[in-house]
């Protein structure tokens, strides 16, 4: 792992545990744009890993502090996930600059550090998070490319498939219901578009630009079934 301190974090609120992992991409042209930008005091952003597309790891922020990665953000009614979630930037130029899948080997880098991290936090699998989950008006990172999926078959993240049970039929209240009740932000007409848009995005990537169909709301049900 290389050590590359940034200056931009601050102490985490008073009593907050680390409860969460944001994942981000960097959404920059290159690795070292983004190390430049998150070790630059005017930038005031941050996160406390990066991992770059070999899968070389590094390490700007302590654990321990408050990196800048969430920003205006909400899950399970929690609005300063920066002090409650450790937050890792995927290298990947990322929808501006022309967004490719994701490397292996990055994702081999990527699970070896989740496996460090949610083991020494006891954290769940639904402690894994996309930026889009958290703030869905503003960002789309990781993104529909990001192998969601496959991580969760590994226990970093949910992927249940839906059972008869899930497939009942479902009202359009009923699924602002469901989005709130995994975490996403509801609270406004806004919010909501958004939010249906980021669980697509996550869950469902074949219906993003679509809506949602039955298979969707499956999913979201099937989520909420296995949820702690």
């Amino acid at each position: 792992m290389k050590q590359t301190p940034s200056p931009n974090f601050n102490d985490r609120a008073a009593g907050a545990a680390i409860a969460y992992l944001v994942l981000h991409y960097t959404g920059m042209r290159t690795a070292q744009d983004a190390l430049v930008r998150m070790c630059d005091p005017t930038a005031q952003v941050s996160a406390h890993y990066m991992i770059d597309e070999d899968g070389s790891v590094y390490q700007l922020v302590d654990e321990s502090r408050r990196a800048w990665h969430a920003g205006e953000s909400f899950w399970r009614g929690e609005t300063d996930l920066n002090s409650l979630s450790i937050g890792v930037e995927l290298v990947n130029k990322g929808h501006e600059f022309g967004y490719t899948p994701f490397p292996a080997v990055q994702i081999a880098g990527l699970k070896t550090l989740l496996n460090d991290i949610m083991a020494r936090h006891a954290l769940p699998p639904e402690a894994l998070l996309a930026h889009s989950d958290i703030a869905p008006l503003r960002k789309e990172d990781p993104g529909e490319l990001f192998p969601w999926q496959e991580l969760a078959t590994e226990g970093f993240g949910l992927w249940p498939m839906p059972t008869p049970e899930d497939r009942q039929s479902s009202t359009e209240a009923d699924i602002i219901t469901m989005l709130g009740n995994a975490g996403y932000d509801t609270r406004t007409p806004e919010s909501i578009s958004a939010s249906r848009t980021a669980f697509l995005r996550r869950y469902h990537p074949e219906r993003l630009g679509f809506g949602f169909d039955n298979e969707t709301t499956a999913r979201l049900r099937a989520q909420l079934r296995v949820m702690r």
